[in-house]
């Protein structure tokens, strides 16, 4: 690639600020997306100043809206031209129910079905852009099964079982467009970053925040992810889970090829996108 164009959500603090800093040293323009518009500019600003490059851009939008997901397509579009790197980092852990203005539980809305819509929604300018890459970052604890009648807080909320949910159905995405984009020169995998101090679990019950100091520094963790995103030896690599910057089996319930497309077919659904058309760019 040259002087990639990356796009990473999540990226004004933690893994997010650590990797875009890595993917801007490494001359990248780098895109950063967060919720907070003020954090986000200061954060773009401090990373320009720190590096030395003047295109490192900023733009808000709250993923737990798949309005402002479609928005920050769009937005991303009118400012650039190519996306070589779509990295989805943003997550969520919520301690209590919370359901967002689409209804669904707000775990599984942020960590799975904003990285689906918004991947969705630039796909074909990766594809034009290709060789491309999608990222989506996980975790060690997606498991299954899928509980598909419990998205909306249909039963009692428990946190963990939540954030389970999400990061299994996001492996199980990724498995999935990395088969459908066979061919296309766009690649698919994902990565867990590790045990790493970050403030998605800033909500979880005190006894949980305690543990947070004695996690590692996400530097480690950045520059695996920046690898994985600009690596040449890694241009053909698809369909995979990394830990600690090798490929490494994901749960075994991840390769239900069944289960994954039938997930697929739901979320469709679910966020109002057009079922998958192998000729269509999207």
């Amino acid at each position: 690639m040259n002087e990639p164009v990356c796009l990473i959500t999540g990226g004004t603090g933690g893994l997010g600020r650590a990797t875009a800093a890595v993917l801007a040293q490494q001359s990248a323009r780098v895109v950063v997306v967060g919720r907070d518009g003020r954090k986000g500019e200061r954060v773009a600003a401090e990373l320009r100043e720190q590096i030395g490059r003047p295109d490192v851009d900023f733009i808000a939008a709250d993923l737990s809206r798949l309005s402002e997901v479609r928005r920050l397509a769009e937005e991303f579009r009118a400012r650039c031209d190519r996306l070589h790197v779509l990295i989805n980092n943003a997550g969520a852990v919520r301690r209590r129910l919370e359901l967002t203005a689409d209804g669904f539980e707000a775990t599984f809305a942020v960590s799975y079905l904003a990285p689906f819509v918004l991947t969705r929604l630039l796909l074909d300018l990766l594809r034009a852009s290709a060789p491309a890459r999608v990222i989506n970052v996980v975790s060690i604890s997606h498991r299954g099964p899928l509980d598909f009648d419990n998205l909306r807080g249909e039963k009692p909320h428990r946190w963990f079982r939540a954030y389970n949910q999400a990061k299994f159905a996001e492996v199980l995405f990724t498995y999935e467009l990395a088969r459908r984009l066979a061919g296309t020169g766009v690649t698919a995998n994902c990565v867990h970053p590790g045990t790493i101090r970050t403030e998605i679990w800033r909500d979880l019950p005190r006894f949980w925040r305690l543990f947070r100091p004695l996690a590692g520094s996400p530097d480690r963790a950045a520059r695996d992810i920046a690898r994985l995103a600009l690596s040449p030896d890694l241009a053909d690599v698809t369909g995979q889970y990394f830990a600690a910057g090798a490929i490494t089996p994901s749960a075994p319930e991840t390769y239900d090829d069944a289960l994954a497309k039938e997930l697929w077919r739901r979320t469709e659904e679910w966020t109002g996108l057009p079922a998958w058309d192998a000729s269509s760019p999207r």
